[in-house]
């Protein structure tokens, strides 16, 4: 079967592999659900990974297959499967267990081990395939009324553990209500969070370079959230016009504002970083203030990326919510399909060059 794959360590290598199809009984214990991939999204990580930046293949293979936003429909069963039927819909988590801890409670994306296994990432392959083998715990069921926005499921695990996480954190002042959020970036991630905030009645403002209107901004502005273009206001003239900020969810991918965001939370307040930046910038910051403000504030800062069966779970639910809430307002995401996986360049090409792209992905097959 085709594969869309790269020589890890080898830039500029994508190519239409070659893969045997699973067998089911590649699971142990009569565990295994053989998937057909229907579509995956691609995104930064994959850009990343085809330039060599990192990524590393499985035992056994010189290539990586890669793509780790899956979504596709169950064609068979173990005999031990309960979970799941032919004809169900699913998406797959990306990682999955190593030796640790939190490996061992299933809480495999915080793995404290050094060496770690993803899907399309790092040392398993991924989903940009015909088909795939896993065990039902690592793959979580899609409404059928969702079935069109499947594909983004991954990026919203990703917010919906960034928002938990927060939550969990403040659980400590017994008593958190937060108001006001603030969103840096107007991508795909940043959508999604601004989507989850608003969805938790929050008012929210979303900061984008990109001067409105423009779609990602029309979108903001049909949930009820307010789009501000940062060369007109940025986080530290919004704060004290808005805010302060009880949440602040990062998704730039420009590390220094981490830093200015620092100074924008309200006391109480968590910071979300999501971005994951490989460079090497360094900027001056007023520590001495920052410190200070986090100390006497009770000011939080957590990271997120990666996310396991609950955040998946979460983002079926808050996906459809949306779906009922803002009828048709996801379909605007999947702005750039590219049928088929011997179309691995147009695909690569549409997500490098592709102006106005929310949402990049493959069609390996058609949809029922």
């Amino acid at each position: 079967m085709k594969a869309i794959a790269v020589i890890p360590g080898k830039p500029g290598s994508v190519h239409l592999a070659e893969l045997p199809k699973p067998n089911i009984n590649e699971i142990p214990n009569g565990r295994g659900v053989l998937v057909r991939v229907l579509r995956v999204g691609v995104d930064g990580t994959d850009k990343e990974i085809n330039a060599a930046e990192y990524g590393a293949a499985p035992s056994g293979y010189d290539f990586l297959v890669i793509g780790h936003e899956s979504f596709g429909i169950v064609e068979e069963v173990g005999k031990n499967v309960t979970e799941l039927v032919p004809g169900d819909y699913v998406t797959a988590t990306v990682r999955r267990p190593g030796g640790s801890i939190y490996d061992k409670i299933g809480k495999y994306d915080t793995t404290t081990d050094d060496n770690y296994f993803e899907h399309g990432i790092n040392l398993l392959h991924g989903f940009l395939t015909e088909y795939y083998v896993e065990d039902p715990e690592y793959l979580v069921k899609v409404p059928r009324g969702l079935k069109e926005y499947g594909v983004l499921l991954e990026p919203t695990s990703v917010i919906e553990k960034g928002i938990a996480q927060a939550y969990e954190i403040q659980r400590r002042l017994r008593v958190w209500h937060p108001k006001r959020a603030a969103v840096l970036g107007a991508g795909t991630i940043g959508l999604l969070a601004a989507m989850a905030l608003r969805l938790r009645g929050m008012q929210v403002h979303v900061f984008g370079r990109t001067r409105a209107p423009y779609l990602n901004s029309d979108l903001i502005g049909q949930i009820g959230a307010h789009y501000h273009t940062t060369d007109e206001i940025n986080i530290m003239q919004g704060a004290e016009k808005h805010g302060p900020f009880d949440i602040i969810f990062e998704a730039t991918g420009f590390s220094p504002i981490a830093f200015e965001a620092m100074n924008c939370l309200g006391k109480n307040g968590v910071l979300v970083l999501s971005s994951v930046t490989g460079g090497d910038r360094k900027v001056e910051v007023p520590a001495d203030m920052i410190n200070l403000g986090f100390v006497l504030g009770n000011k939080v800062v957590v990271g997120t990326v990666n996310a396991n069966r609950e955040y998946f779970e979460m983002g079926v639910k808050d996906l459809s919510h949306a779906e009922h809430e803002w009828p048709g307002w996801i379909s605007n995401f999947l702005t750039h399909p590219v049928k088929g996986l011997e179309n691995y360049k147009e695909l690569m090409n549409t997500l490098t060059n592709a102006k106005g792209a929310i949402k990049v992905f493959c069609e390996v097959a058609p949809i029922n």
